[in-house]
């Protein structure tokens, strides 16, 4: 499907994330360990929180390997909370506007996934959103969707109780039209204070998902590594594949579970659909 990262902590330079890792996601776009796909080259995005409350997004449709302006502007952008995701399409466009993260206000999110048999379930969920919010939809995913019904049942105010009614929803479509197993999901999304992620399948078998341990008991394992001496003690990684094989470093979380990372504080929650 598609690969993955969220960081949040002290502010690091872009491409300390995205190429200096041995298994960077940049990497991971042509040589993906844990994915569906080896290859995630159907376009990528990241997205950053900087000056005032509103992330900035960077779309591009080429291959995340091979863009000299990604690789610039690396160099140069220091944030301390960055989405990252590269693409491989499940049958959407290759499109600007349907490579993630997406962005509403203050909201970012990204997703790895599917929801299986989205066509016959589109004109269901779409009519699920509050008009307010329909016209920013802009590309035609069925991660975009997910986002925009997941902004309609509360996300702003519980994220994580948000995403349990969307999935609830989703799945309750599915069984009205004769899908099995409609949600297959890992998502990230953040207010630029906190992040929620999540892993969940209608199956039992959802995308990889991994979390960093934390900083100071990486420092103690690891007292050379020079990206772990640029990191603050509150620093978290949230991955759909480690970055490396140092150790120690990832854990995995469970199928079923929402973590919640706040300056510093890891969070776990079951995480269970609510059905309408």
């Amino acid at each position: 499907m598609c690969r993955w990262m969220a960081y949040s902590g002290s502010p690091v330079l872009l491409e300390d994330l995205l190429y200096r890792p041995t298994h960077s996601l940049i990497d991971q776009s042509l040589h993906s360990r844990l994915g569906a796909e080896t290859t995630n080259g159907d376009g990528f995005g990241v997205g950053w929180y900087g000056l005032g409350e509103e992330p900035a997004l960077f779309h591009s449709i080429e291959p995340s390997w091979n863009d000299r302006n990604l690789r610039e502007l690396s160099r140069q952008i220091l944030s301390g909370l960055v989405f990252a995701h590269v693409r491989a399409s499940s049958g959407g466009a290759v499109q600007q506007t349907n490579c993630h993260p997406f962005r509403h206000q203050n909201w970012l999110w990204m997703h790895n996934g599917l929801i299986n048999g989205f066509g016959a379930l589109k004109r269901d969920l779409v009519l699920q959103i509050d008009p307010g919010l329909y016209p920013n939809i802009e590309g035609s995913t069925d991660s975009e969707v997910f986002f925009y019904l997941a902004l309609t049942l509360g996300l702003r105010d519980d994220p994580a109780a948000a995403v349990a009614r969307a999935v609830g929803l989703i799945e309750a479509a599915g069984r009205q039209h004769g899908v099995a197993d409609p949600m297959q999901m890992s998502v990230a999304t953040s207010d630029g204070t906190t992040t929620w992620a999540f892993r969940y399948s209608s199956d039992g078998k959802a995308r990889s998902l991994f979390y960093s341990t934390d900083e100071q008991t990486l420092r103690r394992m690891y007292p050379d590594n020079e990206l772990l001496t640029k990191l603050g003690s509150s620093s978290r990684l949230i991955v759909s594949e480690p970055l490396g094989d140092l150790p120690g470093v990832w854990n995995e979380l469970p199928e079923s579970t929402c973590v919640v990372v706040q300056a510093g504080r890891d969070e776990f929650f079951p995480f269970t659909p609510v059905a309408p």
